[in-house]
């Protein structure tokens, strides 16, 4: 059976007590608050459940905090923060790269980039590679990193993707992101780390988190995963073994709405993946 299409949350929601919920697509677009998601989260917590935003977001957790604050997302809609900046720092402290070959815009992502070993090496010299995303992708294309993957691959560099989201809607645009250019790599034979969503390392991190907010593990029938893709938020659901609510305003938008409204025969379609199978319902944008 397809989700139940949803026009409010509110009952969904209060038969959890810990939310798993993807930031960029829910609670906003890059350049404004989703203003109804802020508030439906802020209740949750104020009936006494927990938030964890889990963000592929090449950057640690202050960082995103930065994003949510320029936005205009409200402070009281979640706990924590667990990001794939933090996992890709934490990765490669325990495999202990000392030079490492950095991919990506080191203004936007500045506060991953100062955590590393520097100087940044040169790829000849580099024992890993780790990628933020496209150091110019609103102009630069999977194309324009041939020699990036090809020279990686000659020498058998690990790849480090801070970031697996293979693209990120910014306001009307849709642009590439580091999990593009990983996932070429990995195609053709390289080895990735991924450090975020769909892979274990973000709702296991996520996990604890909740456990060191709430004081005890939750179980875990009594999680929701909150997102807009499928490939990664709704597949990291399925991968732990939690529900998940599907919104149908990010990135799957021109698959799944007609005229602002859920499609329920385009949402069965989509819901056909056997990613989406802890999907339990779906609605167009978060709001109680």
């Amino acid at each position: 059976m397809p989700p139940v299409v949803l026009d409010t949350a509110g009952p969904l929601l209060s038969r959890y007590d810990v939310i798993f919920c993807d930031v960029w697509g829910v609670m906003h677009n890059g350049e404004t608050a989703y203003g109804p998601a802020g508030e439906a989260l802020a209740r949750f917590r104020r009936q006494g459940g927990t938030v964890v935003l889990v963000s592929n977001a090449p950057v640690p957790a202050d960082g995103v905090e930065q994003v949510l604050a320029k936005t205009g997302v409200r402070r009281d809609a979640w706990d924590v923060i667990v990001s794939s900046g933090d996992i890709a720092l934490k990765h490669v402290a325990e495999q202990g790269y000392q030079k490492m070959h950095w991919v990506g815009p080191s203004a936007r992502d500045y506060k991953l980039y100062v955590r590393l070993q520097e100087p940044q090496a040169a790829l000849e010299e580099a024992d890993a590679i780790v990628c933020t995303g496209l150091k110019d992708d609103r102009r630069e294309t999977v194309a324009d990193y041939r020699d990036l993957i090809e020279g990686g691959l000659r020498r058998g560099l690990p790849f480090v993707c801070a970031n697996p989201d293979l693209v990120v809607d910014v306001g009307v645009l849709r642009l590439p992101c580091a999990g593009s250019i990983a996932a070429e790599y990995e195609r053709r034979g390289g080895n990735v780390f991924w450090a975020g969503k769909p892979h274990p390392a973000a709702y296991r991190t996520a996990l604890l988190r909740a456990a060191e907010v709430a004081g005890a593990e939750p179980a875990l029938e009594r999680i929701l995963a909150i997102g807009d893709a499928v490939r990664t938020d709704m597949a990291a659901a399925r991968g732990l073994g939690i529900d998940g609510l599907l919104i149908a305003a990010g990135i799957h938008r021109d698959d799944l709405l007609v005229d602002g409204r859920l499609d329920p025969a385009r949402l069965a379609r989509l819901s056909a993946s056997p990613d989406a199978s802890s999907t339990v319902a779906a609605m167009a944008e978060l709001r109680w």
